[in-house]
């Protein structure tokens, strides 16, 4: 009788496209996927490793799954097993098998031999980057990630990203394209790009992504500001072979690391609608001596120049943005100048997290440690700070015709006529911004049928509830090419 497996995901969206792979490695071997983990002979934990909390979550995962399905095998799979296989192989029996991120495609063989009832240890070099196919996605229906990047080799003090994924590489342009041509042939409407950094694409130790050479990270000058590259960005040369792609689909980019953007990008994404106006730049802190301290090279005053700039070049652009309080070093005054840098740059989005000590990271020996309730009450004031700033961005939208993308609809189960469905604009991302709420008649079969997952509807916006929008079902959106997408001018 052929196995079943289910996959219990943890962790960012890298983690989730490996997960998409090894689903696809495992359906092509001959394994059946179920989303029912009770009915599974076998369950991968795709854990993450990132930080304290997300590494307790795949650990408690473990023993979760072997109390509730005593009979089924465990494989340990993601960053968490990637860095720790060795003390996970030696401390946790429960597992059946532990694979790591570095080589996807050996999880047939991993799989076949614990049903064999071999428990294996397989943790591969980390070299390029992971592609295949991916016959599952575990986006709600319409969305996709495309891994363009793997590793990084920018060296925060504070992050363990170089140790579980190793240095930066990154994938051939023409895999790229491909993928994304594909996924647009079977429907997917938002293409999203993913990778640690995507600003420095193409520029890894090893890579050649267009076969004339490696690309340039931009230079900076001596307080740390972005001079730009003297030729063509790699990401900008991507994002122009992404725009010969035929089809209706839009492209949002994920994850630019704040001390090289990309400046030659907004001119092409001013001039192909297809581009979404959103930018997610982690800056992780407002204050000079932290930034500093975190290994990064440019200042607050940078950053604001650099939001500043993409402002001017698209003025109804939204910016996502992460903070890290607690940082060793930070002093209150430290914290009070990034609650400051937050309301100059006012982001639309951002979130903040209390820093997690890594071991084998350069942070990790940093003196003047912060307190775990310190760091925590310096991200709770930020996040109150950020969420006034969103509902007064959000207002803009207020009586405004958006399009959306419909992600499910709810079940009410009562006698009202009024239907609900929960949705996406271009300017939330899967999974981390707020959503759109979605009011339609359940009496009138057109609207039925064209709110349904996948679709791209017009709506007009009724009012603003916190982070999200309430908003009023107008049509089905045929074309995706609509200045509807963007801020009203």
């Amino acid at each position: 009788m052929t196995k079943s497996f289910f996959i219990d995901q943890h962790g960012c969206a890298k983690n989730q496209t490996d997960g998409e792979l090894i689903t696809g490695f495992l359906i092509d071997a001959g394994y059946n996927q179920t989303f029912d983990a009770e009915k599974a002979d076998l369950i991968i934990i795709n854990s993450c490793g990132f930080i304290e909390s997300a590494k307790k979550e795949s650990i408690d995962a473990i023993y979760n799954v072997k109390a509730a399905y005593p009979n089924a095998k465990i494989i340990l799979a993601g960053c968490l097993a990637e860095r720790y296989s060795e003390l996970m192989y030696d401390s946790i029996p429960e597992l059946d098998g532990i694979i790591g991120n570095g080589d996807l495609s050996q999880i047939v063989q991993v799989v076949n031999n614990v049903f064999l009832n071999k428990r294996e240890v397989f943790i591969a070099e980390q070299k390029g980057v992971m592609s295949g196919k991916r016959p599952v996605l575990f986006n709600f229906k319409g969305s996709a990630f495309v891994k363009i990047t793997e590793g990084c080799s920018n060296h925060c003090s504070f992050c363990a990203i170089p140790l579980i994924r190793g240095e930066l590489r990154s994938r051939p342009a023409d895999e790229i394209i491909q993928e994304i041509t594909n996924l647009v042939k079977n429907g997917i409407y938002e293409i999203n790009l993913i990778g640690q950094d995507l600003a420095a694409y193409g520029t890894g130790k090893d890579d050649n992504v267009f076969g004339d050479g490696i690309t340039s990270l931009p230079k900076l000058n001596n307080e740390g500001e972005n001079l730009g590259t003297d030729e063509l960005s790699g990401l900008a040369r991507l994002m122009k072979m992404i725009c010969q792609i035929d089809g209706n689909f839009v492209v949002r980019l994920l994850y630019i690391h704040p001390d090289h953007f990309n400046y030659d990008i907004l001119p092409i994404i001013k001039q192909n609608s297809r581009f979404l106006h959103y930018f997610d730049i982690p800056f992780q802190s407002g204050d000079d001596n932290v930034i500093k301290a975190m290994n990064r090279k440019g200042s607050s005053k940078s950053y604001v120049k650099m939001i500043q700039k993409i402002r001017e070049e698209l003025p109804d652009c939204v910016i996502r943005t992460t903070f890290l309080t607690g940082f060793p070093g930070e002093t209150e005054s430290a914290h009070k100048n990034t609650c400051d840098f937050l309301k100059q740059i006012q982001s639309d989005w951002s979130g903040c997290f209390d820093y997690s000590r890594e071991e084998d990271t350069p942070a990790y020996s940093f003196k003047k440690r912060v307190s775990k309730k310190e760091a925590k009450k310096r991200a709770d004031e930020l996040s109150q700070i950020q969420q006034g700033i969103t509902e007064e961005r959000l207002k803009v939208f207020k009586n405004q015709e958006v399009l959306v993308l419909v992600e499910e609809v709810i079940d009410t189960q009562d006698d009202s006529t009024e239907g609900l469905a929960i949705g996406r604009s271009w300017f939330q991302a899967p999974e981390v911004d707020g959503c759109v709420v979605i009011r339609y008649e359940k009496d009138f079969e057109s609207e039925v049928n064209a709110v349904k997952p996948g679709n791209v509807i017009k709506a007009n916006v009724l009012a603003i509830n916190n982070v999200d929008l309430d908003a009023r079902f107008i049509s089905l959106e045929k074309s995706f090419e609509s200045s509807l997408r963007f801020l009203p001018q």
